[in-house]
């Protein structure tokens, strides 16, 4: 699932899954991402958006709105796609027990790694967890390198669907959480071969400027 659904509050309140980057809206690069992930595309690739729905039906994707009212965050589109991943809208691709994993990536991040849902696949199997995270380089003002998890790039498995809803229904709102609660590994895309933006996120419009000015590699 794209991750469309916010407020867009620090670029004044446009829907930043529609802002254009280099000619194409940011979720509609997303979109793409995920077709051409390495080993595959996923089964089902849907957008999560609270408004401008025709818009992105337009991309032969289908779009599921929160559940929840009042733009309650990145959780709330999760739910509304775990509902779907277990088979309660009767999709025509999902087999008779549903999808057994979601990946979700945000709107605004849409140079996200081609082996994203390969590598974030190959950890949660190996190690047997609930979730598995990607984490990427950040440095500090002062110069220091470390590994920050990028939350709503995720991996899981979606018999958490019931933790989920008990986790919102209690009013939780944050991602890392409601992770918390479960085994979550944090995958790292540090690696030579990996791009140092791959994560980079476009808040603000200024930061926007900056990804159109550093064409992706």
């Amino acid at each position: 699932m794209v991750l469309a659904g916010g407020m867009g509050s620090r670029m004044g309140g446009v829907d930043k899954g529609l802002q254009l980057l280099a000619g194409q809206p940011l979720a509609r690069h997303c979109v793409q991402r995920l077709q051409a992930q390495i080993g595959g595309a996923p089964g089902l690739i849907s957008i999560n958006a609270n408004r401008n729905a025709e818009v992105y039906a337009a991309w032969d994707c289908p779009v599921w709105a929160d559940d929840i009212e009042g733009f309650a965050g990145p959780l709330a589109g999760f739910q509304t796609a775990l509902q779907h991943c277990a088979g309660a809208s009767a999709l025509t691709t999902a087999s008779p027990g549903g999808y057994r994993y979601l990946l979700t990536v945000a709107c605004d991040t849409p140079r996200f790694p081609l082996d994203l849902l390969a590598r974030l696949g190959q950890s949660l199997e190996h190690e047997g967890a609930d979730i598995a995270v990607a984490g990427a380089p950040e440095q500090s003002p002062g110069g220091a390198w470390s590994l920050r998890t990028q939350p709503v790039f995720c991996l899981l498995r979606t018999s958490l669907a019931g933790s989920l809803n008990a986790f919102l229904s209690a009013g939780g709102r944050k991602v890392d959480a409601w992770t918390a609660q479960h085994r979550t590994i944090t995958v790292a895309f540090d690696q030579p071969q990996d791009d140092v933006l791959a994560f980079f996120n476009a808040n603000t419009l200024d930061e926007l400027g900056r990804l159109e000015a550093s064409p992706a590699p």
